[in-house]
């Protein structure tokens, strides 16, 4: 997938809870350090957003935090809410559907058949923690393959230099790193 076009900004909203408890990669982790399984969502989401050009907010369950007034961060582009005291992530992303949902591209990963209703009901598309986890991957695997023949192409190209100047590329590389 190539990056997206800023007029037709695309949204991806994340119920975190749920894509960390559907992934098997967090099968231990969750159990362990739910902490650690958050950071490491946080991080495969980041790099997906930067490669993807979609907008991505996920929205992590702290409903049952007392006292909570909700939060939200920003880590290196990508949106992270805790919902507020009595707030599920459930209903955080379906009052966000209701303001975009009609008029932007909005899709929501979650594997909760109920709530995949209610997106298509609020003018979203529903993608579940599978599929958004194979998405990841072949994009992934396509901007690799991508970033491999752009490798091979400067090899080519700078095979094709004297070695003077190869020499004082390396040198002016060296130099401005």
């Amino acid at each position: 997938m190539a990056r997206r076009d800023k007029r037709h900004k695309e949204y991806l909203f994340v119920d975190g809870y749920n894509i960390i408890n559907s992934w098997e990669r967090f099968k231990d982790s969750k159990r362990d350090n739910l902490e650690e399984a958050r950071n490491t969502l946080i991080d495969i989401m980041t790099e997906y957003k930067h490669y993807s050009g979609i907008e991505i907010i996920i929205v992590f369950d702290a409903h049952l935090v007392k006292g909570n007034s909700g939060t939200k961060e920003n880590h290196k582009g990508l949106k992270i809410i805790y919902t507020k005291e009595n707030e599920t992530a459930d209903q955080y992303i379906e009052k966000q559907l209701d303001a975009l949902g009609r008029t932007r591209k909005v899709r929501v990963a979650t594997s909760d058949w109920m709530e995949q209703q209610i997106i298509l009901g609020r003018g979203g598309t529903r993608i579940s923690a599978r599929e958004l986890e194979a998405e990841i991957f072949n994009e992934k695997k396509m901007v690799n393959r991508k970033r491999a023949v752009e490798n091979k192409k400067n090899d080519l190209l700078i095979g094709r230099l004297d070695e003077e100047t190869v020499r004082k590329l390396e040198k002016w590389i060296k130099k401005n790193k």
